[in-house]
């Protein structure tokens, strides 16, 4: 039996990176998209049992599309899509940023979907093929930053089900995972990073294999078709008037404030 193989998008770095890292233990064939970092995913290649690494800019969602067709032909047992990249870029509700938005929804929401329907329209899997977007908790605890970047979350996690009733095959499955904040992100210092990773319900940091050892468990197909995980230790449950990013350093700076 050829080893399954699964393509994740943005695995150069960050928590791509470690979802690719544990398929590659996990026995997978993995193929590590990158936009921008050829060395950091050809070093991440190297490093695992069979792994290759592919470039594509994905807001050319064309280009994008040929290429999964592409590996459809030349791969007989691509079992898993994973569209993990994406941009992070602050606008808010007042005033959303025109190029914020269009690179958002093409890069976060658009390119993904067309990824997907290619995929599910191409590829071969022996026990059927997954298809699992990256959303995020903002998805349920929305707040009015990074505007442009949550719509586009929205869209995305908007596509799972129409994926899963209307281009998967019976033995295909559709999932989302929402994760919460996990690495440090936009412009925080590492002592906020700190205070923004435990605002969730338990308290605690959510950690970067929680998410690995979530996409393996998607990977196996359990839950039903259409299924979206939150892997964020309870922050989707929570209210949180602004993004943590900013109620964090609210904190530190208050902090700050009252020691001098």
């Amino acid at each position: 039996m050829n080893r399954p193989a699964v393509m994740i998008t943005g695995a150069a770095k960050r928590i791509g990176a470690e979802i690719a890292k544990a398929f590659g233990q996990a026995g997978w064939h993995v193929i590590i998209h990158y936009g921008r970092s050829a060395e950091e995913a050809e070093a991440l290649a190297a490093e695992l049992p069979s792994a290759e690494a592919i470039h594509c800019d994905l807001a050319d969602s064309d280009g994008a599309v040929a290429l999964v067709k592409s590996l459809a032909g030349r791969i007989d047992n691509w079992r898993a899509l994973i569209n993990s990249a994406s941009i992070f870029r602050y606008d808010n509700a007042t005033d959303i940023d025109r190029a914020t938005y269009n690179r958002s929804m093409i890069i976060n929401a658009k390119t993904p979907a067309r990824m997907a329907q290619a995929y599910l329209a191409h590829a071969r899997a022996e026990g059927g093929r997954r298809v699992i977007h990256v959303t995020d908790q903002k998805l349920e605890n929305s707040n009015p930053d990074f505007f442009s970047y949550t719509m586009s979350k929205h869209a995305l996690s908007a596509t799972i089900a129409m994926l899963a009733d209307g281009a998967a095959g019976p033995d295909d499955r559709v999932y989302g995972l929402a994760p919460g904040a996990i690495l440090a992100s936009h412009d925080q210092t590492a002592d906020e990073t700190d205070q923004s990773h435990v605002l969730n319900l338990l308290q605690r940091k959510t950690e970067a294999s929680e998410i690995s050892e979530a996409m393996l468990f998607l990977a196996e197909g359990h839950l039903a078709n259409g299924e979206t995980l939150f892997v964020d230790s309870g922050q989707h449950l929570l209210d949180q008037p602004r993004d943590v990013i900013y109620l964090a350093r609210e904190t530190e700076n208050h902090t700050q404030a009252e020691g001098a």
